[in-house]
């Protein structure tokens, strides 16, 4: 049974591709070397280098693995214009709360949210009550506390300035 695809934004995959890349040119073979540097020590079982080295040997193979397999099912969005207002994959997004509070988030993938940049998932509990909605509708998101009303002011492709 085949995985299903990954949405993603063109900028997103490329920061996946970059990882890769780092991953396999810079980090794995310095590990490498520091391993055989251990190895050449004696004794592996006491030396605490080589463990430790093996261990982020692992890691980074299971991260290469995740990130391949990422790679390989991405469904490279290309955002549009939102079309009659509606709220798609990859729009920022505006809104103002019961408080009366704006705040602006990105629709992007699951690999690709980044907080600090306002860019949250599509799956998140915000990005599923905006998505398919228009500018000016009122969307509720759950949230553990109890559901909260927020207006949608606005869909874009570009971040609004602040």
């Amino acid at each position: 049974m085949s995985k299903p695809p990954v949405p993603i934004t063109r900028h997103g995959a490329e920061r996946l591709q970059a990882e890769v890349t780092r991953l396999r040119r810079e980090e794995r073979p310095h590990i490498v070397e520091e391993v055989s540097t251990a190895a050449a020590q004696g004794d592996r079982s006491e030396n605490a280098e080589y463990i430790y080295g093996k261990k982020k040997l692992r890691e980074i193979d299971k991260r290469l693995g995740f990130l391949l397999d990422r790679l390989e099912r991405a469904d490279v969005i290309d955002p549009q214009e939102p079309v009659d207002g509606k709220i798609a994959f990859g729009h920022w997004v505006t809104v103002d709360d019961e408080d009366g509070k704006r705040s602006t988030y990105r629709l992007v993938g699951e690999d690709e949210l980044d907080l600090t940049n306002g860019e949250i998932s599509w799956k998140s509990p915000l990005g599923r009550a905006v998505i398919g909605k228009k500018v000016g509708a009122i969307a509720t998101v759950q949230r553990p506390s109890g559901p909260v009303d927020l207006e949608i002011i606005s869909a874009n492709l570009k971040r609004p300035s602040a």
